[in-house]
This record gives structure tokens, sequence and C-alpha cells, in this order.
């Protein structure tokens, strides 16, 4: 994952699934209750606790 407040998104990879906020680049001072997002659908999610925006690059592994 990349950092984190820079105020751009944070890009995470299908290896990352599942995403979820706080990420591990964050700062201990910054927690907040963990939140799973649902990003595979279309590939981008933001945190309702701190508005932290995830984007995913990368297509995510298809279940048969």
């Amino acid at each position: 994952m990349a950092d984190v407040n820079t105020g751009e998104a944070v890009v995470v990879t299908p290896a990352d699934l599942p995403v979820f906020c706080p990420n591990p680049a964050m700062p201990l001072w910054s927690s907040h209750p963990r939140v799973f997002l649902d990003i595979e659908a279309s590939g981008t999610a933001m945190c309702p606790y701190c508005g932290t925006r995830y984007r995913l690059v990368g297509a995510p592994p298809h279940d048969h």
C-alpha cells in the first residue's frame, strides 16, 4: 500500500485485498475502528471514519 495523507488516493493492488482502514501505513495516533471497504466492484472506496480514499490498481482475482 502507498503512503497516506498525501491528498491522493491510497493505491492498493489485488494482493492487498481485502482492503481495510486504518491501513498498516497509518500512524497509530490516527487510529479508528477497523472497517473493511468494498473496493472490488467500482475500483475505489472511501473510509467512512477518516475519509481516506483508496484506489484499486489491477484486476481483482475472480472466484469460480
